[in-house]
């Protein structure tokens, strides 16, 4: 016995919610195959379709089902389910990177349940709302970049995401949903993080801490301690930090998460480099290296090999800090870590002067970067370079950009030659027209044969000088007339003409003319032919109700959906359904022309999301900001007083 549809998308509900993704996909997709007339198990099944689609991470047909599902919601008038349809299509808009569609839909889903005093409605809408604006904003300018450092626009969005993720909090207490609560005070305090405001990002990831604990999850709390580390790193606080990290580890340990393990080994390997306990930086360092050689993690081999290399030359182990600085050499070579590639080249020449191994290995310069050449070819001159610090310090070379590396210079870099301005160039653009409009009227007046335009097979001959007696060139009015009359032509080559003895022209069936003359005759009947003819376009633009998938339609069934759509599309106002039609036609062609973002850098999976070199180098900076001195300011001239 076959099944039906809603038996099928029950069984594929069932899978999805016990973690099955493509099993309850394939469900869902037979019970679409198999169809039903009721609209609402549809609606259903759409919006299940779309979440399994976006927990696979195929957002570009969860995005289709959300729309099916939002376009259905609206044609039975069913508020609630409208306003879900539109949480969720913001959500995959989000992950898109279409923010501003994103919030568009965010704010419809909060509408709808305000409308609705749906105060759970509320909650995931502010919610979402945040989690909209927190992504825009960390996404405008993340890499390379400081948090509290952001443009003017991140930091716009980003306090945008702490006031909705704020009224959030406001409701979700209200009703007493901790476990809502526990998520918000998280995003809360990875927003304020990134403003900048430390102390607050601790306090609400405090919060975020005790909630996991009360609900006994083990990776939020693990979260939640990696987050307060990284927030008393900026706060200079570093035991405290060390010890957020250690949990971190722990907990990592417990969850057999052998990834997230290596990064808190990372995290207290660098931590314990700023408290200069070395040897215990390096003891965490090589966990980090032994688990990121396991799983075949190059770039976090790689920063592990950088960090032990610099571990190292505090130590004074210049051997053993060479050996790691060629490793990580070799692997950003490897990977393309052109940045990395720069500092490690730099590491191992200082390393190979101090160790005194000019005798065998010579270093030459190679468009800025330093290479290395073999025992058997001719050595070159080595500038000495005194004063090199040899410490972590070298960790600011990882601000260089690669702009900022000298290179040869551009290749299409015009040359002398080119730069001089020959008479042709000179010449007028009005000139230009007035030349090619005399040339149109020499081919089609029939001009002298023996005289040839250039471009049409004559041999090229020497400039000739131009006469003394050159008229001036056109006014404005002139000139515009005469393009309007060059452009006509082409225009005039594009009508039909009704004239029968006009040479080349088609001759229309009298019947045709007949209604032609009438209908210029009887403007009325004009009109009527117009319309006529025009309906075929519009019937061609027209989208049938059977596109939905999954919709099956019988005689008394399809009437009755008729009727809902086109009462559904009456309730709206022209101007607002021609202006949303206006929008998406041209937002369309305004994608088609952005172009993308540049990728991130990689990352490997044993590297946190947070770039600890960041850390370390706002903290230096601050040591480094407290050795300047402040020049005393002389009072501005009274030649440059603007008043």
């Amino acid at each position: 016995m076959e099944a039906s549809c809603l038996e099928l998308a029950l069984e594929g509900e069932r899978l999805c919610k016990s973690g099955d993704y493509r099993a309850g996909v394939s469900f869902f997709e037979s019970a679409i195959q198999v169809g039903t007339e009721d609209l609402q198990i549809l609606s259903a099944i759409y919006s299940q379709l779309g979440n399994a689609y976006f927990h696979l991470q195929d957002y570009t047909k969860a995005l289709e089902f959300h729309r099916h599902d939002l376009t259905l919601t609206r044609t039975i008038r069913d508020q609630l389910g409208e306003a879900k349809a539109s949480g969720n299509l913001g959500n995959t808009l989000k992950v898109l990177g279409r923010y501003d569609e994103a919030a568009a839909c965010c704010q419809r889903h909060l509408d709808i349940s305000r409308m609705l005093h749906d105060k759970v409605g509320q909650a995931r809408a502010l919610y979402n709302y945040g989690n909209v604006y927190h992504a825009k904003g960390k996404n405008i300018c993340w890499s390379g970049v400081d948090p509290g450092d952001f443009p003017e626009e991140a930091r716009a969005a980003l306090k945008k995401a702490s006031q909705y993720y704020e009224a959030n909090l406001s409701i979700v207490k209200e009703l007493g949903d901790r476990a809502a609560q526990g998520r918000t005070y998280g995003n809360l305090g990875n927003t304020q993080y990134l403003l900048g405001s430390f102390q607050n990002a601790v306090l609400a990831h405090e919060q975020r801490l005790l909630i996991a604990k009360e609900f006994g999850d083990r990776a939020a709390e693990r979260r939640a301690y990696c987050n307060l580390g990284n927030a008393f790193i900026f706060l200079g606080q570093f035991e405290v930090a060390a010890e957020h990290y250690k949990r971190t580890l722990q907990l990592a340990r417990q969850l057999r998460d052998r990834a997230v393990e290596a990064q808190a080994c990372y995290s207290l390997g660098n931590t314990y480099t700023l408290l200069q306990d070395y040897e215990r930086a390096i003891d965490y360092h090589l966990k980090h290296l032994v688990i990121a050689q396991d799983l075949k993690d190059r770039i976090g081999e790689g920063r592990a090999c950088w960090s032990l290399a610099n571990a190292h030359t505090a130590l004074g182990n210049h051997e053993q800090a060479l050996h790691f600085a060629e490793k990580h050499l070799e692997i950003s070579k490897e990977v393309g870590d052109r940045s990395g590639e720069l500092t490690a080249r730099m590491n191992v020449s200082d390393l190979q002067l101090v160790l005194g191994l000019r005798l065998n290995d010579s270093i030459t310069s190679t468009d800025g970067l330093y290479t290395h050449t073999s025992a058997g070819s001719s050595p070159q001159a080595v500038r000495p370079r005194t004063g090199r610090r040899l410490s972590m310090e070298n960790m600011e070379l990882m601000k260089l950009s690669r702009d900022k590396s000298p290179g040869p210079p551009d290749e299409e870099e015009t040359s002398p030659k080119q730069t001089k301005t020959s008479p042709i160039a000179k010449t007028s653009s009005k000139l230009f027209f007035i030349t090619r409009f005399k040339s149109k009227k020499q081919k089609s007046g029939g001009g002298s044969p023996s005289k040839s335009l250039p471009g049409q097979g004559s041999p090229p001959s020497s400039p000739q000088p131009e006469p003394k007696d050159t008229p001036e060139p056109l006014g404005d009015e002139g000139f515009f007339d005469l393009l309007s009359r060059f452009q006509g032509n082409r225009m005039d080559d594009q009508r039909c003409s009704l004239d029968s003895r006009s040479s080349g022209a088609s001759t229309p069936s009298p019947s045709v003319a007949n209604r032609l003359l009438e209908a210029s005759a009887q403007p009325g009947h004009f009109l009527d032919l117009l319309a006529t003819s025009q309906s075929r376009r519009l019937d061609e633009q027209r989208v049938s109700v059977g596109g939905l998938p999954g919709l099956r339609l019988d005689k008394s069934g399809s009437q009755s959906v008729l009727s809902q759509l086109i009462a559904s599309a009456d309730g709206k106002e022209p101007e607002e359904d021609f202006f949303d039609m206006l929008i998406k036609c041209q937002g369309s062609r305004l994608d088609d022309q952005r172009c993308a973002a540049p990728p991130p850098a990689p990352r490997g999976p044993t590297v946190p999301d947070e770039d600890f070199f960041s850390l370390v180098l706002r903290s230096q900076a601050k040591r480094m900001d407290e050795q300047r001195v402040i020049l005393p300011s002389d009072p501005a001239p009274a030649h440059l007083n603007p008043d």
